[in-house]
């Protein structure tokens, strides 16, 4: 390879990758080029990585790496406030590579304090956002429902705020990580009936003031309508890519509960939520080490993808680490 050159993964198929060596990418006006650590892997990789029929093989070199973090490598016209050697993550799109490009308004410094840590900021970033658009006020009850890496940082954001918080989970691994990050009481997510009656109980048969569905599945957002009371705010931060939902509209109508859609396109926002983000980490609220449970070389990313869908052990988050 030369020092022209860099290796990145091409998705060639549903389940199937290959490592190319393709050109360096070039930093283009108000851009900076990153020579990257490492790259998250996120859940919404999950639907592309089967193959459905609309996506289109092979992807661009690096496709679907949006986590990624790094060291500015280059800076292209116009870029001021960032340079060469800085430690930075943020908004790219082909990190699943050794470099990436960026618009440097899309990056955030990452500070001394956190220069031994792994950091995907973006999904951090998610998770702040998310809890900004929940409106979660002390002395409130909030249910969580799934507890992986979103789930667990909501726990933490819920409970520092003051409010009582219910995590729902289908594994007992999740309902430990719930604990450690604050939760009042768990539930195993296993029969739907019952865990309406459980969180009727806990909740004097009010039910909760703020939901957050953060799974992504049909069954999970029902239940989560089932649990947010009347007049309170369910919060959608689950990822629904593999089709319509339906909805029970009666129930929704009659509860009179407001929704949220929790996902936020605007980059100005989202680079908000990962200042946000590491403001918390400097300050000792989130320690990314507790939720960064598996790493892989970029070779392996194949694998890393397996495990973010298999969910083995104690899993939380995979990572790839790319440099």
């Amino acid at each position: 390879m030369s020092d022209r050159t860099m290796r990145a993964a091409v998705l060639t198929g549903a389940g199937k990758l290959k490592i190319d060596e393709v050109p360096l990418p070039e930093p283009g006006a108000g851009q900076v080029r990153i020579r990257l650590e490492g790259c998250g892997v996120c859940a919404s990789n999950l639907t592309p990585w089967e193959g459905p029929e609309w996506m289109h093989f092979p992807t661009e070199a690096g496709a679907l790496g949006h986590e990624g973090w790094g060291v500015v490598d280059a800076i292209g016209e116009g870029v001021d406030g960032l340079r060469p050697g800085e430690r930075v993550g943020g908004l790219s799109g082909h990190a699943y590579a050794q470099y990436d490009l960026a618009n440097a308004s899309d990056l955030v410094k990452l500070p001394d304090a956190l220069i031994d840590k792994p950091l995907p900021l973006e999904p951090f970033g998610c998770a702040f956002n998310i809890f900004r658009r929940s409106d979660i006020q002390s002395g409130q009850t909030v249910a969580i429902v799934g507890i992986g890496f979103l789930g667990a940082i909501l726990t933490r954001l819920a409970s520092n705020a003051g409010a009582r918080v219910i995590a729902i989970s289908r594994r007992d691994e999740s309902l430990d990580l719930a604990r450690r990050m604050g939760a009042a009481e768990t539930i195993r997510m296993h029969d739907h009936w019952q865990i309406i009656e459980r969180v009727r109980e806990l909740t004097d048969g009010k039910f909760c003031d703020r939901v957050i569905e953060a799974v992504g599945k049909q069954w999970p957002l029902d239940l989560a309508a089932e649990l947010t009371r009347e007049g309170g705010r369910l919060i959608i931060a689950g990822y629904h890519q593999d089709g319509p939902r339906q909805v029970n509209m009666q129930l929704w109508n009659w509860r009179g509960f407001d929704v949220v859609n929790a996902h936020e396109r605007d980059p100005a926002v989202s680079v908000r939520g990962m200042r946000e983000a590491v403001d918390a980490m400097e300050r000792g609220m989130i320690d990314p080490a507790d939720l960064i449970t598996h790493r892989y070389p970029l070779d392996q990313l194949d694998d890393a993808l397996n495990a973010t869908r298999d969910r083995p052990g104690n899993f939380v988050k995979a990572i790839v680490l790319t440099g």
